[in-house]
């Protein structure tokens, strides 16, 4: 990009956010950066620009760039939750498809300013999760790469087991562990820990708190900032080569996506269906107190779940099977689906199992059994952080069983 593409794209995003403003947006500061797809995908697959090291996100980077080679799908954009916000533009953008990502970040960064569920967020993360790299490669040199990344692996393993709405440390005075938290309860009770594994461990737990709103606001938020791009984007001077291109755009953005849920066009969706009847201050309403579940259940219309075209289906043999079309089993489901952000509740049941010291944990079941080759290979990475005998109880089969592991080698029993 050139000087005098540079300065009319500078142009562009003053005159956008001067709209955005208008209509009521209320963003952080916002500093854009063009830049080459593999640096956009390093950032998506690293979730900051600068983070530990580790080979699961390495491992994203190339299903993400492996997408984009093959033309199955590309990031036009990437937007960092911070104060000042942060967002980082393909270089091979057009002006239209700037002008649109333009303001579809100004609406991401309103809804991370004025969303609860973000209330606690530190804006100041992508420099925390630099210092995090940088004591993280501290302890590779000083205990060896190996050794860390093998404490990685099993943190990584567990770490969407937290509680976001605890915010504490494990000094002394802190809040006692919740049932809810496991990374917190290891961290603070794990048997054999060393210092810096503990620190290890609560610096994983931090950058997962920075994370967890987004995965509970997925749909309401690429909802908001659709929404708002659109309505942005019918405001602006478009001839009529560039309308056509946005329309392409926006109907690639909120295409329906076969079996799979796309957030874009289900947020967008639900928004329209509330201000063409709740009014438009009411959106401003759902923004500031609504996630997901909140969302789904309290908007999602019989209409809606026909209009979208959304279905209950599962895996019987070979196939996968459309089993209900019925409104209601449908919102049962996708409800179901958004409950803990989609991931299976464990919960800490007792840090002294028959008083050896040993960790007993409780899957809340709800219908849905966990994955069972998957559960077996975490159980030992768990020990490995514990340092005693781990047992989960859950349900298979419609039999409540515990599976356990001793060190040596995993067990099941039914109760």
């Amino acid at each position: 990009m050139n000087s005098q593409e540079e300065l009319a794209l500078l142009q562009e995003i003053k005159k956008i956010a001067v709209k955005a403003r208008e209509f009521g947006l209320d963003f952080y500061d916002t500093y854009f950066e063009i830049c080459p797809a593999d640096i956009l995908h390093t950032v998506a697959a690293y979730g900051m620009p600068v983070r530990f090291g580790h080979w699961s996100f390495g491992k994203s980077f190339f299903k993400i760039k492996s997408k984009y080679d093959y033309n199955l799908n590309r990031i036009y954009e990437l937007v960092i939750n911070a104060n000042p916000c942060h967002a980082f533009l393909l270089d091979s953008n057009s002006p239209v498809q700037n002008k649109a990502v333009i303001a579809h970040v100004f609406a991401h960064s309103d809804f991370f300013k004025n969303n609860y569920y973000f209330s606690h967020t530190s804006r100041q993360m992508p420099v925390s999760m630099a210092v995090h790299a940088e004591r993280i490669t501290g302890f590779a040199d000083r205990y060896g790469a190996r050794e860390v990344e093998i404490v990685l692996d099993a943190v990584l393993s567990i770490q969407e087991h937290i509680n976001p709405h605890v915010f504490c440390q494990t000094k002394e005075g802190a809040h006692d562990c919740d049932q809810k938290d496991l990374l917190l309860c290891i961290a603070k009770y794990g048997h054999y820990l060393e210092e810096w594994q503990r620190e290890l461990i609560m610096l994983v737990r931090e950058e997962m708190l920075y994370f967890w709103p987004q995965l509970q606001t997925k749909i309401l938020n690429e909802g908001w900032a659709t929404y708002w791009h659109t309505r942005i984007m019918h405001t602006l001077p478009l001839d009529s080569a560039e309308a056509v291109e946005f329309a392409k755009l926006n109907a690639n953005i909120t295409m329906r996506s076969g079996p799979n849920l796309n957030p874009y066009l289900i947020g967008f969706k639900l928004l329209e269906h509330i201000a063409a009847n709740f009014g438009e201050q009411q959106l401003f309403n759902v923004r500031e107190a609504e996630n997901d579940l909140s969302l789904v259940r309290n908007y999602l219309t019989p209409e809606l779940l026909t209009e979208l075209d959304l279905y209950v289906y599962q895996s019987i043999g070979h196939e996968w099977v459309v089993v209900s079309t019925d409104p209601k089993e449908v919102k049962k489901e996708l409800l179901k689906m958004l409950v803990n952000c989609g991931f299976p509740t464990i919960l800490v049941a007792d840090l002294d199992y028959q008083s050896k010291g040993e960790l007993y944990l409780r899957h809340r079941y709800e219908d849905a059994e966990l994955d069972i080759p998957f559960l077996e290979k975490t159980l030992p990475r768990i020990y490995l952080l514990w340092g005693r005998g781990v047992h989960l109880e859950t349900v298979v089969d419609n039999r409540p069983v515990v599976f356990s592991y001793d060190g040596k080698k995993n067990s099941r029993h039914f109760l």
